[in-house]
């Protein structure tokens, strides 16, 4: 009982390092290494576009109301739940006179005149603030900003690959080119070390090469080809 209980444990342990061990080969691979760094490089690259696409946002929309999150199209209302509060509709402006004016005229709506705090607190929760407007959380809107965002973040990204790219590649055939340059003038110092290249082997012959040079012995053993040749010669010197 004993024995079969130890062989089962070192086999355990045996399966145990195999496994570690090719957890290890695994985790040591150039690849892998290669992935975090690029999964790492990413994430802070991810910052430098969003800074920058922020910035181009702001230049690109100083003109506009709220800027960029205020160019929303709020589609007209096709049903109760979203028109939005009675008396205030789909959309208010976010000035502080007539969000004042809201509060009021959703506390006599509501009968919350003697809880003004209250009113602002549960009417701003109906609505969401895009700009310098309110619109009402249950109407359709189309949100023309974030689609705008997404493109310029994508040809920022697109344009900062490239160029990466376009360096990264520069730099490494420039490098090639500073190899190939010092292995040529170090041959030129030492030419005896230079390796001998070798001489391409000629073309193998194909198999209708090879039928062919079968059927010329055969016609040369047989007494033809010398016959035929004759008639070549024959004919090319009286073509009429």
């Amino acid at each position: 009982m004993e024995k079969a209980e130890k062989a089962q444990e070192r086999k355990f342990r045996k399966k145990m390092k195999s496994t570690w061990e090719a957890f290890k080969a695994f985790i040591s691979r150039g690849s892998v290494i290669d992935l975090a760094v690029g999964v790492i490089i990413g994430g802070a690259f991810n910052a430098i576009v969003n800074t920058l696409v922020s910035i181009l946002m702001s230049i690109c929309t100083w003109g506009v109301p709220g800027g960029l999150t205020g160019l929303v199209t709020v589609l007209p209302a096709a049903n109760s739940t979203q028109a939005g509060v009675a008396g205030i509709g789909q959309t208010f402006s976010s000035d502080p006179d007539v969000v004042t004016e809201m509060v009021n005229r959703y506390a006599e709506v509501y009968n919350l005149t003697d809880s003004l705090t209250s009113a602002r607190s549960e009417l701003l929760s109906k609505y969401t603030l895009h700009g310098n407007v309110y619109y009402y959380n249950g109407s359709a809107l189309i949100d023309w900003g974030s689609f705008i965002n997404a493109i310029i973040s994508f040809f920022v990204i697109a344009i900062t690959l490239f160029v990466i790219v376009r360096v990264f590649t520069y730099l490494q055939q420039k490098r090639l080119r500073l190899a190939e340059k010092a292995k040529e003038e170090y041959f030129k110092k030492h030419p005896e070390e230079r390796p001998v290249v070798a001489e391409p082997e000629p073309p193998k012959p194909t198999q209708e090469d090879l039928l062919n040079g079968i059927l010329v012995e055969l016609k040369r053993a047989n007494g033809t080809l010398e016959v035929e040749e004759a008639g070549e010669h024959g004919a090319k010197k009286d073509p009429a």
